[in-house]
Formats: C-alpha cells, structure tokens, sequence
C-alpha cells in the first residue's frame, strides 16, 4: 500500500487564456479502512482476471461518511458544520460578510439541504491566513533552496503603507544586509486571490471542531491568467495520503481532478471571431489618434536631424569649465528660422579621473537642417555643416579665459560616436543622427 500513493505534493503553474471563473475542480475524499482496502485490492484482481474469467464475484465499496466527492467552481462558499453552527446566530455576526452568512445559512437550514458534508471551502473574501502545517500531504523529499526562502517572504497587501518616519532618509540604502534584515524587508508585489478547499477529517459524530480541519487543495490566481494549485491534479496518478494527528491516526485518500467543460468549436470560433474584432477596432483607434499623414520634405530636399551630447572634457589647466559651439552651414544649407545655431553649457567643476581632470557635462542638443541639391541627379553631398567649439574657463573674479578651440563635421551616418581632440583639448559627443531623402517612390534612410 505505500506504493500507491503520490508523494508528488509541489504545486503546479497554469496559464489560461480563459476566465477563471470557469474553473472546475472535483474534489475525492476517501477514508482508508480494512473494508475499502480489501475493496480496492478485490477490484485490481478482477480488472487483472477479468479476460480469464478466473474471478466474479461483487466488490465491497465503503459508503457513508468515510467518502465525499465534490464539484466546485472558482470561490464557490461551501460551510463548513462549525460554519454552520457559528453564522446561524445572528448575534455572533459583526461584519457585513458574515451577515451575508447568516442570510445564506438561513435558506440552508430552511431548504434542509447542504450538498457538502466534510468538504468545505475558504474563499478569498473570509481573509484565511492561518499557517497550516505542510506536512498533511506525504512529501518524498526535502524543499528546495528556493522553497525554504520564498517561505520566509513577506506579500505585500493590498493597502499600500506609508514610508515609517523612524528611519533615517540618510540610511535608506544598507550596504551590509544581514539574512534576518533580507527576510523581514523582501516585499514581493503579486496580488493573488486565494481559494482552500478544506476538509473536516473527525470521527463520525465529531464533525464541527476547529482542531480537525485540514488543508486540502490551494489555488491561487492573478489577473493575466496565471493559476497555481497545489497539490497539483492527480492526472490519472495515485491519490494523495494525508494523515491526520491525535490518538487515532486516520489515513485518507486525496484526489484532484479538473472537471473543466471543454469549448466546442463553435463557441471557439466565435470567441477568436470576436477577439480578431476587438482587435481591429483597437488597431482603427489607435490609427485615429495618430494619423496617417506624416510631415515629409519635398523632392529633392535633404532634412537632417542631429540629436548630440556634449559628454566631457579633459587636459585642461583650469577648472570650471564651459563650452560654447555653433555650427555653421555652408552654400545650399539652411535651417529654421526659429532654430539656434549656437549654446553654452552649464559651467562644471572637474573631477579626478586616475591621473587626469574630467569634466563631466552630459549635455543634449538638437539641431535640424535642410538641404537642397542644385541638381535632381547629384547623388553625393559636397560639404557637410560644421559645429565648432570654444573651451572656456571661469575663475573667481568672474574673469574666463580660451583654453582651447575645435571643430567636427556633422557625421554622415547614424549613431556616430565622435572624439574631437586638437592640441591637448579633448572632447567626447555622442551624435545621432539620421537622414531621409524623399523621391516620388521610396523613401531612403542613411
């Protein structure tokens, strides 16, 4: 008999494209006795006979209150007997969802009917939170590294909580985190809904106590379509073993099954006709917004846009140090008439960089221009615009002096990264830059 068990009890990750209120999950709870032992051993002796005609005979079946078989869906409320005891008073309800109970127990008792006897479920809205021993479930090895620290992880709620004022804002980063101070500050932001199916495993006569309940399936879910449960499905497996404690160690049988109804093709077909009109109409949307005239140059005029960045500059004698540039354009070049030609950076204080003074400026400057060809044919530019440089300094008289000059061509090609270095000035830009030449059939980017 120990080999007929499943002692697989990890938890298993789905994803669905479905929603997850269409979830159905059967639920087997059988308690393991002499009779149903025999029973089950009677049954694999016909089914291995049963071509040979060897054996016939009729097989016992244990019935009554050592089995339960149920089918639920997605946070179906089932009551527990200790449930039903504690909402059918009115007095002991202190929240609008356990006079919800109450309404719903009431129609219970007065239809003298509960499809559920030992199984029972805890929904997400009863805020279950109550640590229930893993071991319930026969485990055939040791958690992993990663089970043991997710373990200690701390969920986020849904509330979110205000910054403590205690700590200090100079000490927020913590250079040398011990392990306790890792698991009481690990925050991991999922928000799952939650669903236990659970099981009132007493001796017949002594359902209804607390001490009794037991874990038996736990599903979780988010928004996108992720569902964890555990145990997983059995899958045609062996059942599961649990084991309850006290004087009398009962052994029960657990068995997971997904009773989902499978789509018929039409109601698929449907479904992927609707999506592909969602979609669509999604897609027309966002085109409306857009649109779909976009601003082009006429034929026969180069535009050119230069996104650049003035980086840094080392090898200088002085400190606080600025740049001023500005470009030039040469014959058939032009520009807007609102665009500048020319900038100054802000003044920057060097820093000690090995053996050398770097002064870090990281400063971004666009610049748009546009060319036009004296003739249709003339496939090559002949000169390119050139932005020059002027390295300046300032003292504390307020008084700046020329450390240095240079100049770059505008760079033909895209994502050029340029180094302009003359007679000790040394200056990094990172340019980016792309053309597009407009004809009367395609468009070309250099």
């Amino acid at each position: 008999m120990a080999d007929s068990w499943n002692t697989d009890t990890g938890e298993a990750v789905y994803r669905s494209r479905d929603a997850v209120k269409n979830l159905r999950i059967r639920v087997r709870l059988e308690r393991v006795t002499s009779t149903s032992a025999l029973s089950k051993h009677l049954q694999q002796q016909v089914l291995s006979q049963q071509d040979r005609g060897a054996i016939e005979l009729e097989t016992l079946t244990s019935q009554g209150d050592n089995e339960e078989e149920l089918v639920m869906g997605w946070q179906e409320k089932l009551f527990s007997q200790y449930e039903m005891e504690l909402f059918q008073n009115e007095a002991a309800c202190q929240t609008p969802l356990d006079r919800q109970y109450h309404t719903e127990v009431k129609a219970l008792n007065k239809a003298k009917g509960r499809r559920n006897h030992r199984i029972f479920t805890y929904t997400d809205h009863d805020r279950y939170t109550s640590c229930l021993p893993l071991q319930q479930l026969s485990a055939c090895s040791s958690p992993t590294f990663l089970a043991e620290r997710m373990a200690s992880v701390r969920h986020r709620r849904q509330d979110r909580r205000t910054m403590d004022c205690s700590v200090p804002k100079s000490k927020i980063v913590n250079w040398e985190p011990t392990a306790e101070f890792v698991k009481s500050s690990h925050v991991v932001n999922n928000a799952m809904q939650t669903m236990h199916i659970m099981g009132d495993l007493a001796p017949p006569g002594r359902l209804g106590q607390k001490e009794n309940e037991y874990l038996l399936v736990t599903i979780k879910t988010d928004g996108s379509g992720t569902v964890i449960v555990k145990p997983d499905f059995n899958k045609g497996k062996e059942p599961y073993r649990i084991v309850t404690t006290g004087e009398k160690r009962d052994v029960w049988r657990l068995t997971v099954e997904n009773v989902c109804t499978t789509m018929q093709p039409e109601e698929k077909e449907r479904e992927q006709n609707m999506y592909k009109d969602l979609y669509v109409r999604h897609k027309e949307y966002l085109n409306s917004l857009v649109g779909q005239d976009f601003e082009m140059p006429p034929i026969g005029i180069l535009r050119y846009m230069m996104n650049g960045e003035i980086v840094s500059a080392k090898g200088f004698e002085y400190d606080n140090l600025y740049i001023h540039f500005f470009m030039e354009l040469p014959n058939n070049w032009s520009s807007l008439p609102f665009q500048s030609l020319s900038g100054v950076t802000q003044t920057c204080r060097t820093k000690t960089l090995g053996k050398e003074s770097v002064a870090f400026f990281s400063y971004p400057f666009s610049f748009e221009a546009f060319y036009m060809s004296e003739k249709e044919s003339e496939e090559s530019i002949p000169q390119w615009p050139v932005i020059y440089f002027k390295v300046l300094s300032l003292d504390s008289w307020q008084r700046f002096r020329t450390e240095g000059y240079g100049y770059l061509l505008f760079p033909a090609m895209p994502g050029m990264l340029c180094t302009l270095q003359r007679d000790g000035l040394l200056i990094h830009c990172a340019l980016h830059a792309w053309v597009r030449i407009p004809s009367s059939s395609q468009s070309t980017l250099l």
